[in-house]
């Protein structure tokens, strides 16, 4: 079994796997848990068919994310500042910072009340204890160290496919209901539509990935003793193809992962009549007389495995998006002194995150407005990612090709459409 576990891990296409799959498997952080949970408590087998729907327009946009990194060496907000109005900058930066920190409160608040549910205890001090470690490991692990532990932890959502093993699955149900999903279309079968859709792709993601590979390219780099760019084109060429698998790879992930959480709170919660799910903890709770102690205890660790995931990712993105808006030194490879700006900001998020938690801020309605303001930056970024992979001026020979054009305008429209539903069934 060692043998096995050492031959995987060191396997050529499981090296080349790095911001692609840790970008991916933060798409499932608690409050990604909690709408899917929603999805499936409410309506069961009948909204499977959303993340099979999005794969294919997740990967495009974050492969579009992925090459701008690649490509210029430069973060996604270094880009737009090159090209576009300082105040479309700043608008963007400002409402992902907000947008990141709320998400960072619901996500830390789940991560608390799930080892609540474990150990018992007091769920604030935990969450306390979830902000400071994430805080830590960002600041003092090296960037090598930290993208290590952050693989192995997208791990933890394999509990989510464990859970299918401890319940009774009717699949005759689930095949018939995926190809001719069984929905009413009013007002609360589309807000779920758009809540998935909102989930999946997100704005942070985009900043997220951009910058890694921008970090990736700078410790081959530093290995070699030799600048960030340019690099020659066979080099590049080889940088594109492990782009390529490892966001197919890792945008799988994340919604094979959604897809079981759907699967196994229909199997559970909807069979069993308790639709009503708030909060991804609730959900965990709502499975311990249902599906049984073990249900509910992988269930549980999943929570708080993806929330150590998610919120460095959210206080990252957001980090990186600041310091490029205003040409301050980033980058996780870096030491606080190096980069104060930077750490600063994560600082910010994080603390204001974990501070959110004891506010009257009710972590449903935090939650909503957090989707609520990805929703509507959303269009406008993948819009200017889109405009920016498209110029020769800015990557080369390397403009996406029509194929992958076509796919991210989908996603756009796609995103816009679901922002106009979001408005018109508030």
């Amino acid at each position: 079994m060692v043998n096995l576990f050492k031959s995987i891990t060191e396997n050529a296409r499981v090296k080349q796997l790095g911001p692609g799959l840790i970008t991916g498997a933060a798409d499932d952080d608690p409050s990604g848990i909690a709408t899917y949970s929603q999805a499936g408590a409410q309506f069961g087998f009948s909204m499977l068919w959303t993340v099979l729907f999005t794969y294919p327009l997740m990967v495009s946009i974050q492969m579009v994310s992925a090459r701008l990194g690649c490509i210029t060496g430069r973060g996604l907000a270094a880009n737009v500042k090159s090209v576009f109005p300082r105040s479309v900058l700043y608008g963007i930066v400002g409402l992902l910072l907000i947008a990141n920190t709320i998400n960072i409160a619901a996500d830390i608040a789940a991560m608390g009340e799930a080892l609540r549910l474990l150990l018992g205890g007091s769920a604030h001090l935990y969450s306390v204890g979830f902000g400071l470690l994430c805080l830590g490991l960002q600041v003092f692990l090296r960037y090598a160290d930290y993208v290590r532990y952050l693989k192995w932890l997208t791990l933890s959502l394999l509990s989510y496919v464990a859970v299918i093993f401890t319940v009774h699955i009717e699949w005759g149900s689930v095949l018939s209901e995926m190809v001719l999903p069984r929905l009413v279309l009013n007002h609360n079968t589309i807000t779920m539509i758009v809540a998935v859709f909102g989930t999946t792709i997100s704005p942070y993601l985009f900043f997220w990935q951009a910058a890694q590979e921008m970090e990736d390219l700078r410790a081959v780099n530093a290995l070699n003793g030799g600048a960030l760019l340019p690099h020659g084109e066979e080099v590049t060429r080889k940088h594109l193809r492990r782009i390529r698998w490892d966001t197919y790879v890792g945008m799988g992930f994340s919604n094979l992962i959604a897809f079981f959480i759907i699967l196994s709170t229909a199997a559970t919660l909807h069979t069993a009549g308790s639709v009503d799910i708030q909060t991804s903890a609730q959900a965990a709770e709502a499975l311990r007389p249902i599906g049984g102690q073990t249900t509910f205890l992988l269930f549980s660790l999943g929570i708080i495995g993806t929330g150590m995931l998610a919120v460095p990712v959210l206080a990252g993105s957001a980090a990186y998006a600041v310091s490029e808006s205003f040409d301050w030194q980033s980058g996780m490879d870096m030491k606080l002194h190096e980069a104060l700006e930077f750490y600063g900001i994560i600082a910010i998020a994080t603390v204001g995150g974990v501070a959110l938690n004891f506010t009257h801020l009710d972590p449903m309605r935090a939650l909503v407005w957090s989707a609520e303001i990805n929703g509507v930056i959303a269009v406008p970024i993948m819009a200017i990612m889109m405009l920016l992979a498209s110029r020769e001026d800015i990557m080369g020979r390397f403009v996406i090709r029509p194929k992958l054009r076509r796919l991210g305008w989908l996603a756009t429209a796609v995103m816009a459409v679901t922002v106009i539903g979001m408005f018109a069934t508030a």
